[in-house]
C-alpha cells in the first residue's frame, strides 16, 4: 500500500456483565488502539490480585516457568479456578513452611555438631561447657514418654539426648532459648544431675547423638527435594495455567479501571482499522447479544482530531519483506496519517545500497545464514535480534547477486572467473573475467568513474522520490505554502531538476548554458526566495512581511543558500556508496592476495585458511556494521530529510501478546 490503513474511530458503550468479554477480545484480536482522551484511574485494580503474585512467588520456588503473556487457551478465571488457586497455592505453603523446619533443624544441629565437636577433647570440667557461645546443655533425668512433648513445646529449638536405657537425659538449646528450655523442662518435672567433678570434655554420648540427628536431618531434607522436584512436575501445567488465566484478568481489569463507567455501563472509544470495523463489530455484537451500542466515525468528524489534540493513529500494512524495515522507518518517526508510506521505497533502497557497497557472494551467504538463525524462535541466542531478520535475509541476497557481478567469493576472486565467462560469452559473444570490475587500474578507471556516476545517479533518484513524496503528503495535509514554494517542494524540485538537466547537458552533450538557463534557474529560485510573500497574497494573508522586510530578505537569502548547499551535498554524498563499494574490494583484494602469498610457504595453506577466515571475519562484521551504518545515514539524511516534515503516532492496539 502506498498510504497507511484508513482508520476509523469506534465508540462503544457496554453493559457491566459484558465488559470483561469484549475487553477479552479486543485485547486477543488487537484490533483496537483505545484512545488516550479517556480518564485513566490513578490506580488500577484486579480481581484477586494476590493470586497471580502468589502463583508466581510459588513458580519461582518450585522452579517452574511461567507464562509472561495470556495463552491463545487462557481465560477469564471463575470461582472454580479460584478454589483451584486457594488450594493449589495453600498446598505449595505448607511445602514451603515443611522446608524452612527441615532447613532451620538441619542448620541448628550442624552448628551444634560444630560447636561439641570443637571442645571434644579440650580438658576442662563439664560444668564450664554452659559458658558455650552457642550451646546451653543441662544432664538429668526425664521421663522417656514426655521428651517429644518437650520437643514440640520448644518448636524444635532444642534436642534431647538419652543417655543410656534408664531416664537420665542429656539436652541442647542455643544460648538464646535457654529460659524457655529451663521453664519446660522444669514443668516437665525433669530432675538435674550433676556430673563428676572430675569429669571433662564433652560426653560421648552428646557428640553421636548429635552426628545421629545430622545424619537423619540430611536424610530427611533429601527426600524432601525429591518429593519437591516430584511436586513440580506434578504442578507445572496447572500453575502455569493458572497463572496465564490470572495475567488475562489482571490486564482486562487494568484496561477496565481505565474507562469511562456508570454503575451499569462502561465506555469504551479507540482507533481501528477501517478494513477491521465490520469484523470487530459483528463480534462485539454477538459476544453481547446485540446489548451494546456502536457508532463508528471518520477521523474529520471526530472533534479531537479538527482541533489538534489528538492525531489518527497510522497503521501500515505490508508483505513479509517490506514489513521486515517498518521499524527503520518508526525508529525515525511515524508517517502522518494519510500521506505517503515511505516504507517500500527504503525498503528497495537499503537492500541497493547495501549490495552494492558489500557485494560478495560468500559473505552475502552468511549475511542471509545469519537472517534465517535470527528470524529463528528456538535460537535464543538471536532472541533479541529478531526484528533484524528480514532486512538481514534482503541484503543478503543483494549481496550475493552484486558479488557475481564483481566475481568475488569470500574475497576469492578467480573463483567465478569459468562461469562468469561461459554466460556474458554466450548473452554478449564478448567473454569477460566479471561482469563490474572495481578494482583501481590504469586500464579500467574509465568504468569506476562511470560506476560513481552511477551512484550519484541512484542518489538524484532517491532525492527525487523524496521531493514527489514531499509535495503530495502537503497537498494531502492542505499546507499548500509548503507544496508549492518551499525548497523542498515544487519550486526546490524544479531548481534541482533543472540544475541537473543543464549539468547532463552541458557534461555529456558539450552543450553551453543558454539564455534560458537563467530562466530555468531563476524562476524556481525567485519563487523559493519570495514564497512567504506570495503565499501571503494569495491567501489574504496580512501583514504581508510578518517579522519586519529586511527579516524576510535574509530568510530569503539563507533559503536559497540552504537550497544550493542542501541539494548540492545531498547529491554528491551518494559518492559514499561507490567509495565504500571500492574499499570492500580493496579490502577483499587484499585478502585474497595475502592468502596466494602465504599458500607457497612452509605450512602455507594452513595460515592461507587462517588469513582467510580471519579477514573474512572483519570484513563482514566491521565493514557490514559501517556499510549498515551509511545506508541509514542515506536514507535518514538524504531521504528522510525530504518529506519527514510532520510524524503521526504508530497504531498500538490493545493487546495481550506482544508482537
Amino acid at each position: 500500500m502506498i498510504r497507511p490503513q484508513k482508520m476509523k474511530q469506534i465508540r462503544m458503550s457496554v453493559l457491566e456483565r459484558d465488559i470483561d468479554h469484549v475487553i477479552e477480545f479486543l485485547g486477543r484480536s488487537a484490533l483496537m488502539q483505545i484512545s488516550d482522551s479517556q480518564p485513566k484511574s490513578e490506580t488500577s485494580y484486579v480481581s484477586n490480585p494476590d493470586y497471580l503474585e502468589q502463583l508466581r512467588d510459588a513458580a519461582l520456588w518450585l522452579k517452574i516457568a511461567v507464562p509472561e503473556e495470556p495463552e491463545e487457551s487462557s481465560q477469564l478465571p471463575d470461582e472454580t479456578e479460584n478454589k483451584q488457586a486457594e488450594s493449589l497455592i495453600s498446598a505449595i505453603h505448607t511445602l514451603q513452611e515443611r522446608e524452612t523446619v527441615l532447613n532451620d533443624d538441619m542448620l541448628k544441629i550442624s552448628e551444634a555438631l560444630g560447636e561439641v565437636r570443637a571442645f571434644a577433647n579440650l580438658n576442662a570440667p563439664f560444668s564450664e561447657f554452659d559458658q558455650l557461645s552457642y550451646l546451653t546443655l543441662r544432664l538429668g533425668r526425664l521421663d522417656p514418654e514426655r521428651h517429644k512433648e518437650v520437643e514440640e513445646n520448644m518448636a524444635g529449638r532444642a534436642v534431647i539426648l538419652s543417655l543410656g536405657e534408664g531416664d537420665r537425659v542429656l539436652t541442647a538449646t542455643s544460648r538464646n532459648g535457654r529460659f524457655a528450655l529451663d521453664s519446660e523442662l522444669k514443668r516437665q518435672g525433669f530432675v538435674p544431675v550433676s556430673m563428676p567433678e572430675d569429669f571433662q570434655g564433652v560426653p560421648s554420648e552428646l557428640l553421636s547423638g548429635l552426628e545421629a540427628k545430622l545424619a537423619e536431618c540430611t536424610k530427611n531434607w533429601d527426600s524432601f527435594l525429591v518429593e519437591k522436584a516430584k511436586i513440580a512436575a506434578d504442578y507445572a501445567p496447572q500453575v502455569q495455567k493458572l497463572a496465564a488465566d490470572y495475567l488475562l484478568a489482571n490486564l482486562v481489569e487494568n484496561l477496565r479501571a481505565r474507562l469511562v463507567s456508570t454503575k451499569s455501563t462502561y465506555q469504551l472509544t479507540g482507533w481501528v482499522p477501517a478494513a477491521s470495523v465490520r469484523y470487530v463489530v459483528e463480534k462485539v455484537e454477538a459476544l453481547t447479544g446485540n446489548r451494546v451500542a456502536l457508532r463508528t466515525f471518520e477521523p474529520d468528524e471526530v472533534e479531537s482530531i479538527r482541533n489538534g489534540t489528538e492525531k489518527v493513529p497510522v497503521s501500515l500494512k505490508h508483505g513479509a519483506i517490506v514489513k521486515g524495515f517498518e521499524p527503520l522507518i518508526f525508529s525515525y518517526g511515524a508517517p502522518a496519517y494519510n500521506t505517503i508510506d515511505p516504507t517500500p521505497f527504503v525498503a528497495g533502497f537499503f537492500a541497493v545500497l547495501f549490495g552494492i557497497m558489500f557485494g560478495d557472494v560468500g559473505q552475502g551467504l552468511v549475511l542471509f545464514i545469519l537472517g534465517i538463525a535470527a528470524g529463528n524462535k528456538n535460537i535464543q541466542f538471536f532472541k533479541n535480534y529478531r526484528n533484524f531478520s528480514i532486512p538481514m535475509k534482503t541484503v543478503g541476497v543483494t549481496s550475493m547477486f552484486m558479488g557475481l557481478l564483481y566475481g568475488s567469493v569470500f574475497s576469492y576472486e578467480n573463483l567465478l572467473i569459468a562461469p562468469t565467462r561461459a554466460i556474458t560469452g554466450l548473452l554478449t559473444g564478448h567473454p569477460v573475467d566479471r561482469v563490474l570490475h572495481l578494482m583501481p587500474e590504469a586500464s579500467n578507471m574509465t568504468k569506476v568513474f562511470y560506476f560513481l556516476g552511477f551512484t550519484i545517479a541512484l542518489g538524484v533518484v532517491l532525492n527525487s522520490i523524496g521531493l514527489i513524496i514531499n509535495i503530495i503528503n502537503q497537498i494531502t495535509l492542505k499546507h499548500y505554502e509548503r507544496a508549492f514554494f518551499s525548497r523542498t517542494g515544487l519550486a526546490g524540485a524544479l531548481f534541482f531538476w533543472y540544475v541537473l538537466f543543464m549539468a547532463v547537458r552541458i557534461f555529456f552533450f558539450h552543450g553551453k548554458a543558454a539564455w534560458f538557463d537563467i530562466v530555468g534557474i531563476g524562476l524556481p529560485a525567485f519563487v523559493i526566495f519570495f514564497g512567504p510573500l506570495i503565499w501571503n497574497l494569495i491567501s489574504g494573508e496580512r501583514p504581508l512581511f510578518k517579522e519586519g522586510i529586511v527579516t524576510f530578505l535574509v530568510e530569503g537569502v539563507v533559503e536559497i543558500l540552504e537550497t544550493v548547499s542542501g541539494y548540492f551535498s545531498n547529491t554528491v554524498s551518494f559518492l559514499r556508496v561507490g567509495a565504500f563499494a571500492l574499499s570492500h574490494v580493496i579490502l577483499s583484494f587484499i585478502v585474497f592476495t595475502m592468502v596466494e602469498k602465504l599458500s607457497g610457504l612452509s605450512f602455507g595453506p594452513l595460515w592461507s585458511l587462517i588469513i582467510a577466515l580471519f579477514g573474512n571475519l572483519v570484513i563482514i562484521l566491521l565493514e557490514g556494521m559501517i556499510v549498515a551504518i551509511q545506508v541509514v545515514r542515506l536514507q535518514y539524511y538524504e531521504f528522510f530529510s525530504k518529506f519527514f516534515t510532520e510524524t503521526g503516532i504508530r497504531f498500538a492496539p490493545f493487546r495481550f501478546k506482544k508482537e
